[in-house]
């Protein structure tokens, strides 16, 4: 292309640049649209909503509303003043609007945000749970309608239990009640729909269609990793738990087993919805707004109860921590919903790693403490491995020159003869090649283990040790003040340290085994992926994996201190010296298939000569 071609180019991208920031609309006219846009899709779902004026028992304007409307079904409750109900125990504070007699925000009193604020798991008119059906050929939902409450505010403290009546009449003996019901203390509310005359006024009054969504307030200090462990799970009455995409947009409809509860999952704390008979039906979604800096996602249920000759169904909610011992105090195995891995690695997390932690946490001793005691011990269970491993890296080390002695000899022009001789060699010298990563390979589902095992814990979340605040997410002791590829906008110092040591590591391990060339450099990729995969995880995961390797050091320290070459050295002379034994076992399988392929790929040149 010649100099006009490349100016018109430069003056077309400089027009369709400028163009995009000149033109592109305002923030204010982007709300607008997706305002408009939620509420079309809540119109073709059948849903209404009405704007809140306040969140207190302050009054609206007076509504003009056509008489044709009130004297429609349920028209009168169409009209009405939205008033917050609290209800208040031990443990939580939760707000019911009298519009649609719904939660709209819980606190969880004993915990606070990253950030020392209040913790707040949802709030806000985004927050919906009503009854949809049909009556008066009208489309209802019972979100938008006004309930009438039998109190004005709940405490509970001081008192088993305590329960309040919202209720929306269609006439003086046939109602809607909503009875929630809380304990002095603990994580659950109940709810207790009651349908009372209403068989003839419902279209199809067999089947209780509930919607409710919710949309998650972030608590967490990274976003992202929050985003990471949130989504939708659920457990059906087979005891089979499930979960939705956490990546991604996903949706699910379910028919063919009933649904046991619906949670709405956060990383650290959950919104769950059980009915102990089973949702006949349950249509789940879960969305993600990148651009949204205060909600987590957005997560939605639609779920259909049979009908029953009382009209009565009693429901709980669980809000609350993703603790183990907490939630498995629930029932109904809400614990499962806590990510452990797939796999082996979820069995190793549950049945051994955790009861290890749970046994050394019940000592009241800081974590950071805890997380030392636990490697402690995990090295010592390990240290038999460790130890083969030193010593068939101490063999190997011992037979280099022999392996360097049969190199110049054969050349590395033919490699199969190459391999043909070593194997000779270590036949002989009665060594395993493999013995040395065998072990190794052994303990890689105990390190992947722990990559789900502490970003899960519920127990490391606000908890402190050395400069770390929150061994639950990173440290940014270190802080770039702009956003670097690859690393963020930070530098975790434990994740530092952690990186450094594997390399130191990685330097000494080559020592031991004797690794030259290729090979010599591999072994340092890992720590560089390390720094990169690990800055943003928990701190307490960083500081287990520096402390691993740290006491991998003293660990190979004693045993080298007990492992004496010149003796591995004339062990090997003297298997050396032993004649071969006609009347020794058969060869394993991977062996004998080894040689023959060797011995195959030796004579292939001959052949085709």
């Amino acid at each position: 292309m010649d100099k006009n071609t490349y100016t018109g180019l430069f003056l077309i991208m400089l027009i369709l640049f400028g163009s995009f920031y000149l033109m592109r609309p305002s923030e204010a006219d982007i709300k607008k649209e997706k305002a408009r846009i939620h509420q079309d899709s809540l119109n073709k779902a059948g849903i209404k909503t009405t704007p809140v004026v306040a969140k207190t028992d302050s009054a609206k304007k007076p509504q003009v509303i056509d008489s044709a409307v009130l004297k429609s079904a349920f028209g009168a409750a169409t009209v009405g003043t939205e008033q917050l109900i609290t209800l208040e125990n031990n443990d939580l504070r939760v707000k019911v609007s009298t519009q649609g007699a719904r939660v709209q925000s819980v606190e969880l009193k004993n915990f606070k945000t990253f950030d020392k604020k209040p913790l707040i798991l949802f709030d806000g008119a985004n927050n919906h749970f009503g009854l949809n059906f049909i009556a008066g050929n009208k489309k209802i939902n019972t979100n938008d309608l006004y309930f009438k409450p039998s109190a004005t505010g709940l405490n509970v403290t001081g008192h088993d239990s305590y329960s309040i009546t919202f209720r929306l009449n269609y006439s003086a003996t046939q109602y809607i009640d909503y009875v929630y019901t809380l304990s002095a203390k603990g994580y659950r509310l109940g709810l207790t729909l009651k349908l009372n005359g209403l068989d003839n006024v419902i279209a199809d009054s067999k089947i209780v269609d509930i919607n409710w969504q919710s949309s998650m307030l972030k608590t967490e200090k990274d976003m992202t990793m929050e985003r990471q462990y949130s989504t939708v799970y659920f457990k059906n009455t087979d005891d089979d738990v499930d979960e939705l995409s956490v990546t991604k947009d996903d949706a699910k409809d379910i028919s063919d087993k009933k649904i046991q509860w619906v949670s709405f999952k956060q990383h650290f704390f959950s919104n769950v919805l059980i009915y102990k008979d089973g949702f006949t039906k349950s249509s789940l979604h879960v969305s993600l707004d990148t651009a949204n800096k205060t909600e987590v996602k957005q997560m939605q249920a639609s779920l259909q109860i049979p009908a029953n000759n009382a009209g009565v169904y009693p429901l709980d909610f669980y809000y609350g921590p993703n603790e183990f011992k907490v939630l498995k105090a629930q029932g109904y195995n809400l614990d499962k919903q806590i990510d452990l891995g797939w796999g082996p690695l979820k069995y190793i997390n549950k049945y051994a790693v955790l009861v290890v932690f749970d046994f050394l946490k019940q000592f009241g001793w800081n974590y950071g403490i805890v997380i030392l005691l636990l490697t402690v011990l995990l090295k010592l269970v390990l240290s038999p491995l460790t130890y083969k491993s030193y010593l068939s890296m101490a063999k190997m080390r011992v037979l280099k020159p022999e392996m360097d002695e049969i190199k110049a000899k054969v050349g590395e022009d033919n490699p199969t003869l190459l391999q043909q001789e070593y194997m000779k060699l270590y036949k002989k010298a009665g060594v395993n090649p493999l013995g040395g990563c065998l072990p190794m390979v052994l303990q890689l589902p105990i390190v992947f283990a722990f990559l789900r095992f502490f970003p899960a814990l519920f127990e490391l979340r606000g908890e402190s040790f050395l400069w770390m605040k929150d061994l639950s997410t990173y440290d940014d002791l270190i802080k770039f003040g702009t956003t670097i590829p690859l690393l963020g906008d930070h530098l975790s110092l434990m994740c530092l340290l952690m990186t450094i040591s594997t390399f130191i590591y990685t330097y000494f391990n080559n020592q031991i085994s004797g690794a030259t060339g290729q090979m010599k450099y591999i072994g340092y990729i890992t720590p560089v992926i390390f720094i990169v995969v690990l800055n943003k995880y928990p701190s307490g995961l960083n500081y287990y994996y520096f402390l691993a390797n740290m006491l991998t050091f003293a660990q190979q320290y004693l045993i080298r201190l007990m492992v004496d070459d010149k003796k591995i050295h004339a062990q090997i002379q003297e298997n050396k010296k032993k004649p071969e034994d006609k009347t020794a076992k058969k060869k394993s399988g991977f062996a004998a298939k080894m040689e023959e392929y060797m011995r195959q790929q030796q004579q292939l040149p001959k052949k085709t000569k």
